[in-house]
């Protein structure tokens, strides 16, 4: 499929969704509507993750994937995370200004002057987030040389404080606020970290669908919650589905910008999807990489290999609980990542949903 081809519109409403860690409701529903008709079992366990089971299926006109009285079929295991990092309100004032606590890891230099939403049980609320001290034009020096913690930040709703206090409740999710949108070859969003791993377990399954050529194993796309705080769901997920193989589906850094060591990039946008060969939660199956990279070869899909020095991925839960499976992981390369201007290449996007489809079709 060419580029042009690829579903954005559905990119564009996952990634404009609002779904904090523990807080992921919105995301699962839109998932569940997209995903009519891909999957013969749908079903949300008791942390919140949507588990999606798609049982063998016969090449068009063939007699059947699974023969009566054959072995169970191999268990394929596609986890990719629902949540963003965000914050959950933990105190509002007297004067109505809203403190938060962080879910997940942000530098504390990109919050400044953001537009954020607070998504309160009584409705949607904008407001706009800055550090508490002194405005430019009365800022000291030292002021100025200042990073502040999160705890520093304030919301303000603009509206008076007990306004506030009953509308907003501790808590409530927070996300910051900022459309979508396509800039050349590359689409630009809050969230795709990780909502791109959501868009490749619905993509790379229709692609699947619509080849026509049928698939041996048994397909199971969990659509995980609380990766960025530990990678809490894709735990109890993969002990629910015992996969044989685990392809754990994420996001990575593209530093291909100036101010980064060449050796330092991870990977480079444009030149494919990553081959995630390790991070510091897992090291993933060599001849499962290797194997990736010979279909990638053979169906010219470009990919490149990466390594993450710090960070983790809910591929290496899959690896590791239970008796464990072979997993490795698929990411597509993102600039300016866990800020509101993060940017994929569309390429890669093609390449990674390309190289799954096609891999789901020779396991088993």
């Amino acid at each position: 499929m060419p580029a042009s081809s690829l579903n954005v519109d559905l990119l564009k409403r996952l990634c404009e969704t609002a779904g904090v860690p523990g807080r992921e409701t919105r995301v699962r529903d839109l998932i569940r509507k997209e995903i009519k008709g891909l999957f013969d079992d749908v079903r949300e366990d008791a942390m919140g993750n949507l588990l999606c089971t798609r049982n063998p299926r016969p090449a068009k006109g063939g007699d059947g994937a699974k023969k009566k009285g054959s072995k169970e079929p191999v268990r394929v295991m596609l986890p990719c995370h629902m949540d963003e990092i965000g914050f959950l309100v933990r105190h509002i004032d007297d004067k109505g200004f809203v403190r938060v606590n962080a879910v997940g890891g942000f530098d504390t230099r990109n919050l400044f002057s953001r537009r954020v939403l607070v998504c309160a049980r009584s409705g949607d609320l904008h407001g706009v987030m800055n550090p508490g001290g002194r405005p430019i034009h009365i800022a000291t020096e030292e002021d100025k040389k200042k990073i502040p913690e999160v705890k520093e930040f304030m919301i303000d709703l603009g509206l008076d404080p007990d306004e506030v206090k009953k509308k907003i409740a501790i808590g409530d999710m927070v996300v910051l606020h900022e459309p979508f949108m396509e800039i050349g070859h590359k689409v630009v969003s809050k969230a795709l970290d990780n909502r791109v791993a959501c868009w490749l377990g619905i993509e790379s399954v229709r692609a699947l669908d619509k080849s026509g050529k049928g698939h041996a194993c048994e397909v199971h796309v969990a659509f995980t919650v609380q990766e960025e705080v530990g990678l809490r769901g894709a735990k109890t997920a993969a002990a629910a589905i015992k996969p044989h193989f685990a392809i754990g589906l994420d996001v990575t850094l593209s530093c291909d910008t100036p101010g980064v060591p060449e050796d330092e990039a991870v990977t480079i946008q444009g030149k494919g999807a990553g081959l995630h060969v390790m991070d510091s939660s897992f090291i993933s199956d060599a001849e499962l990489i290797d194997d990736l990279e010979a279909l990638a070869k053979k169906h010219k899909i470009p990919v490149q290999r990466t390594i993450l020095a710090r960070g983790g991925q809910d591929g290496a839960a899959a690896q590791q609980i239970g008796e464990g499976c072979r997993a490795a992981g698929v990411v597509v390369g993102t600039r300016y990542i866990h800020t509101v201007t993060e940017m994929v290449d569309k390429r890669d996007l093609e390449a990674a949903r390309d190289l799954l489809a096609a891999w789901m079709e020779t396991v088993g």
